[in-house]
């Protein structure tokens, strides 16, 4: 039986729509360092994603080097890059970390290799962006469920080399697997549905610690776990109940029989979400809403006519308003919406769809569309390099 203590999806330097997260990150890193002192776990696992961005801000790395060093004085911290991340920056350094017991995953030629912690054989996947990764793995189709299934071919063959029968095994991968719900604040992974890797390419791990959805819930019968992100990055996220995971994984690859306990631990809530919709009068006004004033709030504003000085003046009763919207009711129904209204939930050939017709006033041709999806995934490969 070995405990590890599972997160996911810091995005250390992200701000919420302009408002610096930074203190709230920071008070999460104590959090979870104390959370994994107090349940006296034999690793760390850090799923994808320690940062919002190839090139984060100095802070944000400052922060990073504090928590892992002070995770590590409590336990071997294995951490993977996540699509935000640069793969190569947050790699610099590997070999001289894993001394001092942080082991960073980010090459794939490595995929296979386990970190042997607390008697369990820790697999690290990285995130595979298909396009970067295709040839190291041997693999022709461009998909993420080729190469995740190449990657975890690899895990198989080295857990049935060593024939360590008994010995817990846990995979770690930064992906989005097929069946599981996504919120507004992640970036797609790919146009299209390609994105997707099936539960089933998982089979043989006793625990699968995934990243890069910020809701925590189950896939693939049990044995697949997002962590979540600490933080509410979104208002769709406004009913997730942000948490870390404290897991006791059985020996044996039990192939997929997953944890034998899983003990959630509630994260700090710095600041709850609101949303709020009516009249700007009614909002200034209505009593009930005396608990939202200090929240994060995102406003649906139903006046006819769009008031003057709209946000400063919700912001005299919500100094945390962020989000201001307008639909207007009565007799502008029908009117056109806020342009946020109109392509929010979109998935990318959509808002490319749109995108032409806003532009040029007529729809794109499938040539057209084939020649966008690319340069959009030319583009996440440019930054996946970064």
């Amino acid at each position: 039986m070995a405990r590890f203590l599972h997160t996911a999806d810091w995005h250390l330097g992200r701000a919420f729509h302009g408002e610096d997260l930074l203190r709230e990150q920071a008070a999460f890193v104590d959090f979870v360092v104390a959370a994994a002192r107090e349940a006296e776990v034999d690793g760390i696992l850090l799923a994808g994603d320690l940062y919002d961005r190839a090139l984060p801000p100095v802070d944000a790395v400052r922060l990073a080097s504090e928590a892992l060093a002070r995770l590590a004085e409590v336990a071997p911290v294995v951490v993977i890059s996540g699509n935000h991340d640069s793969a190569a920056r947050l790699g610099f350094g590997a070999e001289l970390l894993t001394r001092a017991r942080v082991h960073v995953a980010t090459d794939p030629a490595r995929i296979g290799a386990a970190v042997e912690v607390g008697g369990a054989l820790v697999y690290p996947l990285p995130y595979l962006e298909p396009d970067l990764v295709r040839e190291p793995l041997g693999v022709e189709e461009r998909s993420h469920a080729a190469v995740t299934e190449a990657a975890m071919a690899r895990v198989r063959a080295d857990v049935a080399r060593r024939g360590a029968a008994g010995a817990p095994v846990i995979v770690m991968a930064h992906a989005f697997v097929a069946g599981a719900a996504g919120s507004e604040s992640e970036r797609d992974l790919a146009v299209g549905g390609a994105a997707h890797v099936p539960p089933g390419v998982f089979a043989g791990a006793d625990y699968v610690a995934l990243g890069h959805l910020h809701g925590p819930q189950v896939v693939g019968g049990g044995a697949g776990r997002y962590a979540g992100s600490p933080l509410a990055f979104s208002f769709s996220e406004a009913t997730q109940r942000k948490s870390v995971a404290v897991v006791e994984v059985p020996g044996g690859a039990s192939g997929g029989s997953g944890a034998t306990s899983v003990e959630l631990l509630p994260t700090p809530i710095p600041r709850p979400l609101a949303t709020l919709r009516g009249t700007l009068d009614e909002l200034l006004a209505d009593p009930r809403l005396r608990d939202r004033e200090g929240a994060w709030v995102q406003a649906t504003l139903t006046d006819p006519v769009r008031p003057s000085d709209a946000m400063e003046r919700l912001r005299a009763r919500f100094p945390h308003a962020v989000v201001l919207a307008f639909d207007p009711q009565g007799d502008q129904a029908g009117a056109p919406g806020d342009s946020y209204q109109r392509l929010r939930g979109l998935d990318d050939d959509e808002l490319l769809r749109r995108f032409v017709a806003d532009v040029r006033g007529s729809d794109a041709d499938d040539d057209e569309l084939t020649l966008l999806r690319d340069a959009l995934t030319a583009r996440r490969v440019a930054e996946a390099v970064a």
